[in-house]
């Protein structure tokens, strides 16, 4: 029986611990989503993919959609071209697909946000399905519009910029920027929240039952709190293991037969041994052995 209850007990106890780090890791989970897609909307709306340094003949910078020139306007400041309610804007065919599928990536990021509502309404199991298979379709699309961008490095204005040697996945004289890296670390977070998600929707605790003790069903002292020692029970030192007798303590009576006539607790004096008022006491008890 004994055995039994510290299974039980152990195994309840693991899930309550299972079930605290799940909503520890839970809350990191919805931190860093709402992180993933600041990422993802930073990136898909910056144009600093890749460019050339001010020191270049013809210095520029580029996003998904965007392409920014220094010095082509009349004030001599950056002119930035491209739109996304127009397409044509965009220069090469590469940049208008990787445009399409970031756009994506970057909705299905905000919609995961706001799902996540959905913990007040319904079971947190479906919840996490639910973001999961957003994350994953934002994480497909952020990785491919990552891999076409490339593509389009070999367009007329991306070499009039970064030389004659840039082409498909060759930049010239261009350099990766931030926005490019940032978009990069965005993949492979939204891969690893993803994961993440449906592992915390797929692992649950099921339900420890209630302990049942003695064969009726009743619970006796000593089954639950192991350290209670009943009538039964001996330990060292005890007063049944040495076998001892009680003792009952009477006081002696005086000459008067008054049994309680001065407190038993007073301490022996010099002066209380030569009163000439109370008489010499060897024992003021008699001790009677049950």
């Amino acid at each position: 029986m004994g055995s039994k209850i510290e299974y039980v007990e152990s195994s309840q106890m693991y899930a309550t611990n299972y079930v605290r780090n799940s909503k520890a890791i839970g809350m990191l989970w919805g931190v860093f989503t709402i992180c993933y897609a600041i990422i993802n909307v930073v990136a898909f709306f910056s144009p600093e993919y890749i460019g050339a340094t001010l020191d270049s003949e013809n210095p520029a910078h580029f996003g998904l959609w965007q392409s920014c020139y220094f010095g082509n306007s009349f004030s001599g400041g950056e002119e930035c071209l491209g739109r996304l309610s127009d397409f044509s804007t965009i220069p090469s065919s590469a940049f208008k697909a990787a445009t399409a599928v970031g756009a994506v990536s970057a909705a299905t990021a905000l919609l995961a946000i706001c799902c996540m509502l959905l913990f007040f309404f319904f079971q947190s199991t479906t919840v996490f399905y639910i973001c999961g298979l957003l994350q994953v379709v934002s994480a497909v699309c952020l990785v491919s519009s990552v891999c076409v961008y490339p593509f389009g490095w070999d367009s007329p204005h991306i070499k009039r910029t970064c030389g004659p040697q840039a082409g498909r996945f060759e930049r010239g004289d261009c350099e990766i920027r931030w926005a490019y890296l940032l978009a990069i670390i965005g993949c492979l977070d939204a891969v690893i929240l993803a994961v993440l998600a449906f592992i915390l929707a797929s692992k649950h605790v099921k339900l420890q039952p209630e302990p049942v003790y003695g064969m009726n069903g009743s619970v006796y002292k000593g089954e639950v709190n192991n350290g209670f020692m009943g009538d039964a029970h001996s330990v060292a030192g005890s007063r049944k293991s040495l076998n001892l007798h009680p003792v009952m303590l009477i006081p002696q009576p005086d000459a008067h037969g008054h049994p309680d006539h001065y407190s038993e607790f007073s301490n022996r004096t010099g002066r209380s041994k030569s009163s000439a008022y109370r008489a010499e006491y060897a024992s003021s008890m008699q001790n009677f052995q049950l």
